[in-house]
């Protein structure tokens, strides 16, 4: 039994501290895109870089707390977090910042997942 929670303990950590780093890179990110113009400054881009970044924050702050309902807001992390790693992807194959984003996303998309029960 000790096992097990450990492992749980140290799972929602990992996903704490991916939670934080994504939400970090996407402000980064978004700052980044807004210098560069264009496809990057799109409202649509932006307004998904912001989604991931405040669901990430609130995500890290459910289970922080210890919140029952973590499994909910790392569900809709999870979920937003794929489709901002999917654009930033699109928009950068070889723009080291939006590989960055693409890349720290996608980790904390796999760990809220895991989170959730998915």
């Amino acid at each position: 039994m000790v096992k097990q929670q450990e492992k749980v303990d140290h799972n929602i950590e990992d996903c704490i501290e991916n939670c934080v780093a994504c939400h970090r890179v996407c402000l980064e990110t978004i700052q980044y895109c807004l210098r560069m113009g264009g496809k990057h400054a799109e409202e649509k881009h932006i307004r998904l870089l912001t989604d991931c970044a405040q669901i990430c924050q609130i995500s890290a702050d459910f289970m922080i707390r210890g919140s029952e309902l973590h499994h909910e807001t790392c569900a809709a992390c999870a979920e937003v977090c794929g489709r901002c790693a999917d654009d930033c992807a699109a928009l950068g194959a070889d723009d080291e910042q939006m590989q960055e984003c693409a890349e720290r996303c996608v980790r904390c998309e796999e760990s809220c997942a895991e989170m959730a029960g998915e």
